[in-house]
């Protein structure tokens, strides 16, 4: 089910504020009442709109889906093609819920057809909380500008603590090694960052190991009462 809301292109002093902001509160409103339809626990897949399918990223991210799905959790991505049409269809064929939370772009962003609930945002940060309002944690596959974006907000409300301790995990080492080497040898060495603040950081190749490392995190969760 897709939820369809005005579009509207944010220019700074064409709209009156008031509109801008009822716009903003709308969508605000959309993403929460979409987050109370997910009846089970969720997980956040980014990645590259840009991976073709069939290509091994787009297989992992089916694969990967498909795992939640049959662990019992349900599916939340950007709601495009690549990466995050992969993984809602893993989701689909398995059964589960799968969810996409679309942003409108002159380019390359359509609403993918494997998805249970949808939602089309207008305004990055609203569809960002989503993302977070709505997961257990986050698994990031290879991606550009935008999945590089989901990636430092999320370790950023980690690491003050506007959001709990959750696991983010990155699919494929051979694209994220040497981003998480830097942050090691830069931030970490130069004290910049903590060592808990790289702690919770996560490289896998294998969808199971993303899988497990973040459904026991919401079992621990679950097991402290604090779900």
């Amino acid at each position: 089910m897709a939820v369809e809301l005005p579009r509207r292109i944010f220019r700074r002093s064409q709209e009156p504020l008031a509109a801008d902001v009822s716009l903003i509160a709308s969508e605000f409103l959309a993403g929460f009442q979409l987050i109370q339809q997910i009846d089970r626990p969720a997980v956040s897949i980014f990645g590259s709109a840009r991976i073709a399918a069939g290509s091994p990223s787009y297989e992992q991210a089916r694969a990967t889906g498909r795992a939640f799905a049959d662990a019992g959790f349900a599916v939340v991505t950007g709601g495009g093609p690549g990466v995050m049409e992969a993984a809602n269809r893993g989701c689909k064929e398995a059964d589960g819920l799968s969810v996409g939370f679309n942003i409108a772009l002159p380019f390359e962003q359509g609403l993918n057809g494997w998805c249970d609930l949808a939602l089309t945002f207008d305004h990055f940060h609203v569809r960002k909380v989503m993302f977070v309002k709505a997961a257990e944690g986050f698994v990031i596959f290879p991606g550009g500008f935008g999945t590089q974006d989901e990636l430092w907000e999320a370790l950023t409300l980690r690491q003050t603590r506007k959001i709990g301790d959750f696991p983010i995990v990155l699919f494929d080492s051979d694209y994220w090694e040497e981003l998480v080497d830097w942050v090691r040898d830069e931030m970490l060495d130069d004290g910049l960052i903590s060592p808990e603040d790289l702690a919770g950081l996560i490289v896998t190749d294998n969808p199971a190991d993303a899988v497990r490392l973040v459904v026991s995190h919401y079992d621990n969760r679950v097991a402290e009462g604090s779900a």
